[in-house]
């Protein structure tokens, strides 16, 4: 789908919250990373400043703030340099960003300054779930009241509101009471790295770095009881005694110990792996040299592991109940979260029949064709043309 954008507009100063695309290297930080990435191409006549409280050794940033239309911008006053913090929230960064003239401001991930309505700036917040308001009992109560607040207080003073899926929007409409008007479903992509073809120095680079074995299912993302890594590790002891489960990310501690338990409880220890800290260059080759990838998450604002295991060529066993389907479209195969067997079912089909991968690969890339990074900024800047009025 083209988005319909007036691309001589005039040059916009556009400010964004880029503590995330600073300081987070997964999820929200990807996000905010992509969002300037794609702007700063498409649109290179704009100029795009990232405010943060602080700066961080960021590789991945370095060829964005290296852009002659990109500046990395930290607070211009003693007190927000002593106060970073308060400094984000309220009063610094609202006084910061009319002082610097700024045209639009985009909180990046789900939040915007609590008094930015005083500056009389247009503003855009992307919401990437209301998960904590689905499944609270993933998160501490006191996490639960402070994402409440601030994101409803974004939604309700935000000139307009972006949803990364629909699931999103309608969570927003539902729990906020926000006008579906308002919202702007926006897809994004992942990062085009997953759709190259990786050569095969780097896959026997990858593949001894890991000791990773011939056949196995790569499962992305935090470790955690939301993500549901256990519904892989339960089946696996019904598949073929050569295939392994190959987890890669962030760990929750009391989720960890409970897979650990299960792992050994099976007689899985030598086919299930768990890999922490991996770099972000190593998992295009992680998910090319794998068979299948599962990512069978209970609740998600979009799913990006979806698209990244398609992209990379690798049909994905993935849950129904959120908005999985929304992302991998037909290149997935979509079970229930809590059902095991159903697990087994869809991973012995695809491991068995090579041609059902590959036509779940094929329909899947033509499908996320739409997620392009054209597609990205367009509907990025159309959802700006609305704000701007």
């Amino acid at each position: 789908m083209k988005f319909c954008v007036n691309l001589r507009m005039e040059k916009l100063k556009i400010g964004f919250d880029a503590k995330r695309a600073v300081r987070n290297f997964t999820g929200l930080g990807n996000y905010s990373r992509l969002v300037i990435d794609v702007l700063s191409r498409e649109y290179p006549a704009n100029d795009y400043r990232l405010y943060t409280p602080s700066v961080r050794q960021n590789d991945r940033l370095k060829t964005l703030i290296g852009r002659k239309n990109v500046t990395l911008v930290t607070p211009d006053t003693t007190t927000g340099r002593a106060l970073p913090a308060l400094w984000r929230v309220y009063g610094g960064l609202t006084s910061q960003i009319a002082r610097d003239g700024i045209g639009l401001f985009h909180g990046l991930s789900n939040e915007l300054p609590l008094d930015i309505a005083r500056a009389g700036i247009p503003t855009v917040v992307t919401v990437h779930d209301l998960i904590f308001r689905r499944l609270p009992e993933c998160y501490k109560p006191v996490d639960r009241a402070i994402y409440d607040y601030k994101f409803r207080h974004a939604c309700e003073n935000a000139t307009r509101v972006i949803a990364i899926s629909e699931r999103t929007r309608d969570d927003i409409v539902e729990l906020y009471g926000i006008k579906p008007g308002k919202i702007d479903i926006v897809y994004q992509g992942c990062d085009p790295q997953f759709a190259v073809p990786v050569d095969d120095a780097t896959r026997d680079r990858v593949r001894a770095k890991y000791n990773l074995p011939e056949h196995y299912i790569i499962a992305v993302g935090t470790v955690e009881h939301r993500k549901n890594q256990l519904q892989a590790v339960r089946a696996l002891r019904h598949l073929p005694a050569d295939v392994s489960l190959i987890i890669v990310g962030g760990h929750n501690k009391d989720y960890v110990r409970d897979v650990a338990r299960e792992v050994a409880a099976l007689g899985l220890a030598d086919r299930v792996r768990l890999l922490k800290g991996v770099p972000f260059a190593d998992l295009p080759a992680l998910y090319a040299m794998a068979t299948v990838a599962s990512y069978t998450s209970r609740y998600e604002g979009f799913g990006i592991p979806v698209i990244e295991a398609i992209s990379a060529g690798v049909p994905v066993i993935a849950a129904t109940g959120s908005c999985l389907e929304e992302a991998g479209g037909p290149g997935a195969v979509y079970i229930s979260p809590d059902s095991v067997d159903a697990y087994v079912d869809a991973a012995r089909a695809m491991l068995d029949n090579p041609a059902m991968r590959h036509d779940l690969v094929t329909r899947g890339r033509e499908y996320i064709a739409r997620f392009s990074p054209e597609n990205f900024s367009h509907g990025l800047m159309e959802s700006y043309t609305k704000a701007l009025g």
